[in-house]
């Protein structure tokens, strides 16, 4: 059985970092596709960042530069390094794996406010 499951969200200032995790379970993050999507109130799930079994990662345009997807394959998680932080990323993250997706995890909140 696949299970996600995030951590690490929470307020943050304007200009601050935060890092979220995900741990998976029933999967080998390293042997397949992940991702961090998140959904804001009113808004559609959009992908955030992306890393394939290669290792290859891709990023969205609102993020680039300020985010860095990663993983541990001997902890089975996935991370996202969020630097720079606006209130624009106020959102809901989800891990998830495959794609399109397949899988997702709970979501964890994550608010930019001052």
């Amino acid at each position: 059985q696949v299970k996600l499951v995030e951590s690490g969200g929470g307020l943050v200032q304007p200009g601050g970092s935060l890092k979220i995790s995900c741990t998976a379970t029933g999967i080998s993050v390293g042997l397949r596709t992940m991702g961090w999507y998140r959904q804001a109130p009113g808004k559609q799930r959009e992908l955030v960042a992306g890393i394939a079994m290669s290792g290859t990662t891709n990023y969205a345009d609102a993020v680039k530069g300020r985010f860095t997807i990663s993983r541990d394959n001997s902890r089975n998680t996935l991370s996202l390094q969020m630097r720079s932080l606006k209130p624009e990323d106020t959102a809901v993250y989800y891990c998830s794996t495959g794609r399109p997706p397949t899988y997702w995890g709970q979501g964890t909140q994550v608010t930019v406010s001052s």
